[in-house]
């Protein structure tokens, strides 16, 4: 695919480029909890701007029903990234109607505009490839050239991803290169051992991925609401615990297939447990009690590794050469069970591997409890689309940059 650089070789003075960016950032009413993903397409909007090319930049932000909603605005977005790239940025009301056009008329050379949450339009998710395809003919007049920059939604058939790309000129972002260049390294030339940590709530969002790895990773440490499947499929009781009873038979023949190829399934030996979901919103104490694995109460509900687990888990990570992870240990979000996503996030920051946190609440996790982006070797901007990725599935929104 061709890259940003070999179009900024070639020229964007004067010429309007549209950017899909993925700002899908989560929002407290108006206000930005974490602009991770902002900030990731800061270069390459800031490269075609230095250009001289007038930039669109275009993104969803959330799932609003193919409608306006207030609700789902990208506008705090927008000047989120006004901000990051220190210039004013225009911010056009609508997606492809009066205020889309004449936003991107009165850009000047160097100039970015944002417009509206495209999933405002029922033609951007559509599955009728004519619905989506009459609203990437719409997006196509607003530009001359597409570049590709929202890993989030690669994955994704829409028509801002899939369609709009054959339909411009197009080159890959700055963010989409570094993204399959680090994928690359988990799939194709992986130093070993290789260790994956997968948590999460549900084991049917891992069934795919897991299936793969079993091929890949030497090691599989599995946290999360998904692990007390994995626990029920050991025959352990799991109390009143996330379950996906219909995945226990898939889950056992995956613990079968792993241990006559040698991949070391790390679970784990004790859990906090409480009777009752945590309050997220006052976070008042929910006075947990650490359990075994294997002896959770029938009255209890397990939100958290526990601090055997914790040391386990960093000693799986230690001697790794590459990690990858991909959902939180427990509900990282209170304070009460936090510490198992923070252990697992201390063990890839004290590890030499090549660490990769791979999107979703995992990269929100990192960002919440403090620590250093920088000291993780990549954060990916896209949970989906890595873990998809992993899968070995074909991505449309890489697909359609090839040439």
């Amino acid at each position: 695919m061709k890259t940003i650089d070999e179009l900024l070789a070639e020229g964007v003075s004067g010429k309007r480029v549209f950017v899909r960016a993925d700002l899908n950032v989560p929002l407290d009413g108006t206000s930005i909890t974490d602009d991770g993903r902002i900030r990731a397409v800061v270069p390459t909007v800031k490269a075609l701007a230095d250009a001289g090319a007038r930039v669109v930049v275009a993104s969803h932000l959330g799932r609003p029903k193919g409608a306006p909603d207030p609700a789902f605005s990208l506008a705090p977005a927008a000047a989120r990234l006004g901000e990051l790239l220190g210039a004013p940025v225009a911010f056009a009301t609508d997606t492809v109607g009066e205020s889309a056009t004449a936003t991107v008329a009165a850009l000047t050379d160097g100039g970015v505009a944002v417009i509206e949450n495209l999933r405002f339009n029922a033609g951007e998710t559509s599955k009728d490839d004519a619905e989506r395809g009459a609203f990437a003919d719409r997006l196509a007049a607003l530009a001359d050239l597409y570049v590709g920059d929202g890993f989030g939604a690669v994955h994704r058939k829409h028509a801002s991803v899939f369609d709009l790309p054959a339909r411009l000129p197009h080159a890959a972002g700055y963010l989409i290169a570094t993204e399959v260049g680090v994928l690359k390294k988990l799939t194709d030339d992986v130093r070993r051992p290789y260790a994956v940590v997968l948590g999460g709530a549900k084991v049917s969002d891992k069934l795919g991925v897991i299936d793969h790895l079993l091929e890949k990773a030497d090691r599989i440490l599995i946290g999360g609401g998904m692990a007390y499947t994995f626990l029920k499929a050991q025959g352990h009781e799991v109390g009143i615990s996330l379950l996906q009873e219909d995945q226990v038979p898939v889950v056992q023949e995956y613990l079968k297939r792993a241990d006559a190829r040698g991949v070391e399934f790390v679970l784990p030996v004790d859990v906090l447990v409480s009777p009752e979901f945590p309050d997220l919103k006052t976070k008042a104490p929910a006075h947990p009690t650490t359990v075994a694995a294997d002896a959770i109460p029938a009255d209890q509900e397990g939100l958290d590794i526990g601090p055997e687990t914790r040391k386990l888990y960093a000693s799986k990570l230690a001697d790794a050469a590459t990690v990858f992870w991909n959902g939180p240990m427990g509900v990282f979000e209170h304070p009460d069970f936090a510490e198992g996503t923070k252990a697992v996030a201390q063990a890839l920051v004290d590890s030499p591997a090549f660490t990769v946190v791979g999107g979703g609440d995992s990269a929100a996790a990192v960002r919440i409890l403090g620590f250093d982006e920088n000291a993780f070797g990549h954060i990916s901007t896209g949970g989906g689309a890595s873990l998809e990725y992993l899968e070995g599935k074909t991505l449309p929104g890489l697909a359609a940059l090839e040439d």
